[in-house]
């Protein structure tokens, strides 16, 4: 089921983007719902936590640590340079700033399994970074883009607690106490994950149906090398410390594939919807990227 749905997501996703393009009225009107999608991802992230993921924190110290460390200060920092380099206009520079400050994605761990890498360690990873974000992303956007915008800290930080923590926390709560019950419609979690970020996706896309055209271009060379230099920086940091193959591939993995539907919903909520365009592209490329890569592989021991 995780293979199967991983692998058709792409299409999902060039599915809902026609479309929000030939019915863009369609799609904004459900623009109040972004939040909420990102908050049932979050649950279907909880849903598939148990008390022994945050276990291996005490066991994997270091190269938590180092995924951490990569996550939010190298990515962040690629994503000011090569908004910068680009010369992206302050709305796409915000967007991609915010993109960097995010947490790992949560198709990275079914990318992970795909790949052969270590998918306890992914599912941990994806975890600490998602709680670490609540404060450590509107930190970082206030630390990188506070002198171009306006950046609401108080109030971002207080959406984070809301669309982040509250639901990943109920989620665990529940796949701890009723676990039977969960282990019933597990494999149905991915799917529901990936239809709620390819409408999230729709919706972006057609709020900047007009602006595609004239911005799409630089913002996808943007998205392809941070996205490149994520894994490439995972990869290799790990590789460099003496790790194993299988954790090379996990913390490539869990640096270079960003929690876009995140960055979206706050985009959407502090700024606007060109500022979410980053994040958008972002969403469609990272798993396109991932799958390939995965793909190499899994036919390598």
């Amino acid at each position: 089921m995780l293979s199967l749905v991983t692998r058709a997501f792409p299409f999902l996703i060039l599915l809902v983007v026609g479309a929000a393009f030939v019915q863009p009225a369609f799609f904004i009107d459900f623009k109040g719902s972004i939040s909420p999608l990102l908050a049932v991802i979050m649950l279907c992230m909880g849903l598939t936590l148990t008390p022994y993921d945050f276990s291996l924190v005490l066991k994997k110290k270091r190269v938590i640590g180092l995924g951490v460390l990569l996550q939010f200060i190298l990515m962040p920092l690629f994503a000011f340079f090569i908004a910068k380099a680009l010369q992206l206009n302050a709305d796409l520079f915000v967007g991609m700033v915010l993109l960097g400050s995010v947490a790992g994605g949560t198709a990275s761990n079914v990318i992970c399994f795909l790949a052969k890498g270590n998918v306890a360690l992914s599912i941990t990873m994806t975890a600490i970074s998602t709680l670490l974000s609540v404060v450590f992303t509107p930190l970082l956007v206030q630390l990188l883009v506070g002198k171009v915008v306006d950046v609401p800290l108080l109030s971002m930080l207080l959406s984070m607690m809301k669309i982040v923590l509250l639901p990943v926390f109920i989620g665990l709560l529940i796949n701890t106490f009723l676990s039977n019950v969960m282990n019933r419609v597990a494999q149905w979690l991915p799917l529901l994950s990936m239809l709620s970020i390819a409408f999230i996706i729709g919706i972006v896309v057609a709020l900047n149906s007009n602006n595609i055209a004239s911005m799409g271009v630089m913002v996808m060379l943007a998205v392809v090398l941070h996205n490149g230099l994520g894994l490439l920086s995972g990869y290799w940091g790990a590789r460099l410390l003496g790790y194993e193959e299988a954790i090379c591939r996990t913390i490539a993995i869990e640096v270079g594939m960003q929690n876009s539907g995140l960055a979206v919903a706050l985009s959407m909520k502090f700024f606007n919807p060109i500022t979410a365009l980053p994040g958008a592209i972002f969403s469609v490329w990272h798993v396109l990227s991932g799958s390939l890569l995965a793909s190499i592989w899994s036919n390598k021991t």
